[in-house]
Formats: structure tokens, C-alpha cells, sequence
């Protein structure tokens, strides 16, 4: 897809969620900001693997994740809590989140982010059972990848997916609570370019 069509694509999204009234008041989240947020990267990241982050996902049973091994990398990179609202144990993606997901693409597209790679972590509340949500959860952050990657044409090879089930619920929320069925995302640093 091309710079125009992305462009076309994220306006086509922008109108339909201006039809929705309460949408003004519940999305605070702007291009610039994710931007800012996701590029504060000092240094080299390290390197993470994606797989290990998501066997440590699956193995966690309650720990807190922020202290396993691979997870404690990613806790230090430059991150942004977005809020990409789900239906209840669904995928489905609430209409008023769909600016959002623009926003998130046109981030991606600016030249301050273009060079780095992203993961996409998908979270559920505590309703349901453990591997339930941990599959729910994974299930969210491909849909977000899966998203960012056809519709805004966000190269894949800059987007990773996991999901954590309900073990990272936002501090102060209980975590049966919707705010808690949500998107992180995070700069992994650099992407590695072939020749």
C-alpha cells in the first residue's frame, strides 16, 4: 500500500469514529504523543525474544511478570499503555477505538519511528481462567498486529505479538475491570535491515 492510500485509509477510519458522539471525550491519545513516548530509546535495546517473553507469559501462573527474566528487559524499554477497547471476552474491537489504532499507525509511519521494531503485548481482565485469557490475550495482539500490518500498512516485520493474559492489570484497577482489556506497546529498538 502506498503513503496515499494509508493516508486515505486512516481518514476513511478518522470519519466513521466522528460519527460515534461519545467519542471526543474518550480518546485522549494523540499521534504526537505515542511518538514521543515510544521514541525515548537511549542506547541499544536489548535483545529480546519474542518467543522466550511469550513461554515466560504462559508459565507465569500469578508470578509478577515485570520480575521474570526476559520480561525485566522489556520493562526498561520506552512503552505506551494505549487504550484499544475489546468487547467482552472477544477480539471484537470497539468502534470508538478505531481512531485510535490510526493514530497508532500514523506514529508508526513517522520518520522518528520508522527504523525501530514494536511489540504489540495483548491483556484481558481477571474474568475467565488462566490459559483462557493468556489465549484471549494473544488472540487481541495479533488482531492489533494484524490490523496495523493490512489496513495501515505498517510493515509486519516491525510488529511482534504477545499476549499476557490478566498478570499485568493497570496499578489501582481491579483486575476484573475493562480498562484492564487493553494494548501495550513497546520499542524493541532498531530494526535489522537486509541488504
Amino acid at each position: 500500500m502506498r503513503p496515499m492510500n494509508v493516508k486515505a485509509s486512516i481518514m476513511t477510519a478518522l470519519a466513521f469514529a466522528l460519527v460515534i458522539p461519545a467519542y471526543a471525550t474518550a480518546q485522549q491519545v494523540s499521534e504526537q504523543r505515542i511518538v514521543s513516548g515510544l521514541g525515548k530509546l537511549t542506547g541499544a535495546a536489548p535483545i529480546v525474544d519474542v518467543e522466550l517473553l511469550r513461554q515466560e507469559a504462559m508459565s507465569a501462573s500469578g508470578k509478577d511478570m515485570a520480575g521474570l527474566p526476559n520480561w525485566s528487559k522489556v520493562a526498561h524499554l520506552p512503552q505506551m499503555v494505549v487504550e484499544v477497547d475489546f468487547q467482552n471476552d472477544s477480539v471484537a474491537i470497539e468502534p470508538e477505538s478505531y481512531r485510535t489504532l490510526g493514530l497508532i499507525a500514523d506514529a508508526l509511519h513517522h520518520p522518528n519511528l520508522w527504523d525501530y521494531k514494536f511489540l504489540v503485548v495483548g491483556h484481558t481482565s481477571s474474568t475467565g481462567s488462566d490459559q483462557h485469557n493468556l489465549d484471549l490475550s494473544q488472540q487481541r495482539a495479533d488482531a492489533i498486529k494484524e490490523i496495523l500490518a493490512t489496513t495501515f500498512a505498517v510493515s509486519p516485520d516491525r510488529l511482534f505479538a504477545v499476549g499476557v493474559g490478566k498478570y499485568f492489570p493497570i496499578a489501582g484497577t481491579k483486575s476484573e475491570a475493562a480498562d484492564n482489556r487493553r494494548v501495550q506497546l513497546f520499542n524493541l529498538g532498531l530494526l535489522t535491515r537486509k541488504p
